[in-house]
């Protein structure tokens, strides 16, 4: 009775302790990985393209609260909203976010849903 009292304590702990998934839908910017957070703004638009098309960087998203950057898992839906601010859909786990949807943040449609 002791073992089955420990493992479910100890199982108990570590889902509460795990890092939960998040959904939402979160307002920022679509950059390049090499300018990271400096790249928030609509000034940085061809330089975003051009780092991601030429340059290899991978497309990030600047959360507009939190400056917080999270790597994107479909750089093909990223990719013709960079150097723009949008509104994503997504599920965000740590600093990743499974792209659901991006659209303008003007937008009310979800473009780009997949």
């Amino acid at each position: 009775m002791k073992r089955a009292t420990i493992a479910v304590t100890a199982l108990m702990a570590g889902l509460l302790t795990a890092p939960l998934a998040m959904a939402g839908t979160w307002t920022g910017w679509i950059t390049d990985s090499n300018c990271g957070a400096d790249g928030a703004k609509a000034e940085h638009k061809e330089c975003a393209k051009r780092c991601h098309e030429k340059g290899g960087a991978s497309l990030v998203f600047v959360n507009s609260e939190d400056k917080k950057i999270y790597q994107l898992d479909k750089q093909d839906v990223a990719a013709p909203h960079a150097g723009d601010q949008v509104k994503l859909t997504g599920e965000a786990d740590g600093d990743k976010i499974k792209v659901e949807s991006i659209a303008a943040a003007g937008d009310d449609a979800h473009a780009g849903q997949h």
